[in-house]
C-alpha cells in the first residue's frame, strides 16, 4: 500500500491551501451520515469537524455545495433520511451564512438554483446521494451530472472514502479534485499509527471479531498490544481456556491460534481478570473472575481491576499510543469502566492518541472522553482499512485526478512534485 502521509498530499495530490480556489463554485463531499434518535440528531460532531474546511472556502469566496449520504435508503426517496434535518443543524452552526436546502442533487432545477442565489456568503446542502442508487454503483454519467454542478470537487469525508461510490471515486473523473483539510488531517494522524514514535502502544478492543487482520498489522507497527472487548476470547478459547458465554466464533478462533504461534505474538498482553454477569441487561449484577475461571452460564463484559492496572502501568511509558474498540460493553455503567478508566488515564499522558473505529468514537462521545485524546478519527471502516494496509479508492482517486490535472492547473499555485 501506499504510505499517506504528510509528504503524499505535498507530492500527490492537489492541496486546499494552495489550490486556486477564489470564487469558485465548489463541491465538497462531506460525512455527514449523523446518528438520529427519533427527529433529533443525537451526535453532530462530524458537522463540527468539517468547519475548518468550510470556513476556509468561505474566506476564499467560494460557493460552496455540500454533498453527503444519510441512512441506507438503497435507491429510494424515503423521507425520513431527507436533509433537511442536516441543514437546520447546519444553521445552528454557521449562523452568519444562509443555508440553502435544495430537494434534489442533480438536475436542471439545482442548476438553476445554483445560478439564481451564488453568494459567497451562501451554502447549499443536496439531498440524499443515495436517493439514487447510481451513487453507490459508482455510475459515471450520476457523477458526472454532480460534477457539473461546480468547477472544483474537494473530497472531506475520510469516513467514506474507503467507498468506491460515485461520489467519492467516478467525479474524480470530471473537475478538478482536492483533498480537504479534515481528510488530510485524518491521514496526518492515521500515518502516525503507522509511522509511531516509539514505545508505541496500541489498545484493541470492540464487539466485532473481524479485526483479527488488525491485529496482525499491529504486530508489525505497535511494540506492545493491549487487548479488550470480545478480542481475548478468540484466544483463551484457542488454548483451551473456557469463556462461558463471552462472545467468539470458530473463524476468529482458529485465526488466533495462528497468530499464537507466530513471534510477534509475545507483543500481545493479554486481560487478567474480568467482570462477567449471567445475563446482559442494565441492571446486572457483576462480579471480578480470573481469566482462566468464567464459569459456564457466565459472560465476560469488562476488564477487571487487576487488568486496568497493567495497562495504565504500560501506557505510562507510551510516546504514541493507538487505540481501536472499547474495552468493554460500555452501553451499561456498570460494564464500561475499562473504557472510562483508560480513556481518563490517556488524557493525563504526554503521548500521541490517536483513537479510530465507529465503535470507539461511539464509546468516547458516550462518556464524554472524546477530548482526552489527540485525534478521534470521524472514520469507522475507513480507518481500519487504512490501518490495515488496504488502499483507499477516495485516496487513489485524488491521486489519478491530480495526475490528470496538474499540467492544466496554474503551476505557482501548487507544491512542487
Amino acid at each position: 500500500m501506499a504510505n499517506f502521509t504528510k509528504e503524499t498530499f505535498t507530492k500527490r495530490m492537489f492541496s486546499l491551501e494552495t489550490f486556486p480556489l477564489e470564487k469558485k463554485r465548489v463541491l465538497v463531499r462531506v460525512d455527514f451520515n449523523l446518528p438520529l434518535k427519533g427527529k433529533k440528531i443525537a451526535d453532530s460532531s462530524k458537522i463540527e469537524a468539517t468547519l475548518p474546511t468550510l470556513n476556509f472556502l468561505f474566506k476564499k469566496e467560494c460557493v460552496v455545495i455540500l454533498a453527503t449520504h444519510l441512512g441506507q435508503p438503497q435507491g429510494k426517496v424515503v423521507e425520513a433520511w431527507r436533509t433537511d434535518i442536516l441543514a437546520r443543524e447546519l444553521q445552528n452552526f454557521l449562523p452568519h451564512h444562509k443555508v440553502w436546502k435544495l430537494y434534489d442533487c442533480i438536475g436542471k432545477g439545482v442548476r438553476d438554483c445554483l445560478q439564481q442565489n451564488s453568494s459567497p456568503r451562501n451554502l447549499f446542502l443536496l439531498e440524499n446521494l443515495r436517493f439514487y442508487r447510481e451513487e453507490e454503483e459508482n455510475d459515471p454519467l450520476f457523477a458526472q451530472a454532480l460534477g457539473s454542478l461546480a468547477e472544483v470537487y474537494v473530497n472531506d469525508a475520510f469516513a467514506v472514502s474507503h467507498r468506491r461510490h460515485a461520489s467519492i471515486d467516478a467525479i474524480t473523473q470530471f473537475l478538478p479534485g482536492v483533498a480537504g483539510l479534515l481528510l488530510q488531517k485524518e491521514i496526518r494522524f492515521l500515518s502516525k499509527a503507522l509511522q509511531p514514535e516509539r514505545p508505541a502502544i496500541w489498545i484493541m478492543g470492540g464487539a466485532k471479531l473481524d479485526k483479527l487482520d488488525l491485529v496482525s498489522r499491529a504486530l508489525q507497527k505497535a511494540d506492545q498490544i493491549l487487548l479488550g472487548g470480545a478480542l481475548p476470547f478468540a484466544f483463551l478459547k484457542a488454548q483451551g481456556i473456557p469463556i462461558g458465554m463471552s462472545k467468539t466464533d470458530s473463524s476468529s478462533v482458529e485465526q488466533a491460534g495462528r497468530i499464537l504461534k507466530s513471534n510477534p505474538s509475545k507483543k500481545i498482553i493479554f486481560p487478567v481478570d474480568y467482570a462477567v454477569t449471567d445475563k446482559i441487561s442494565p441492571r446486572a449484577k457483576k462480579w471480578i473472575r480470573s481469566y482462566n475461571y468464567i464459569k459456564t452460564n457466565e459472560i465476560a463484559l469488562d476488564l477487571g481491576p487487576k487488568t486496568i492496572a497493567t495497562y495504565k502501568t504500560i501506557l505510562q511509558g507510551a510516546k504514541t499510543i493507538f487505540w481501536n474498540g472499547p474495552l468493554g460493553y460500555f452501553e451499561y455503567a456498570q460494564f464500561s469502566h475499562a473504557t472510562r478508566e483508560i480513556g481518563n488515564f490517556v488524557g493525563t499522558l504526554k503521548a500521541t492518541s490517536i483513537c479510530g473505529g465507529g465503535e470507539t468514537a461511539e464509546a468516547l462521545h458516550k462518556l464524554h472522553l472524546e477530548y482526552k485524546v489527540t485525534h478521534l478519527s470521524t472514520g469507522g471502516g475507513a480507518a481500519l482499512e487504512f490501518l490495515s494496509g488496504k488502499k483507499l479508492p477516495g485516496l487513489t482517486a485524488l491521486e489519478r485526478n491530480y495526475k490528470q490535472w496538474r499540467r492544466k492547473i496554474k503551476p505557482s499555485l501548487i507544491r512542487p512534485a
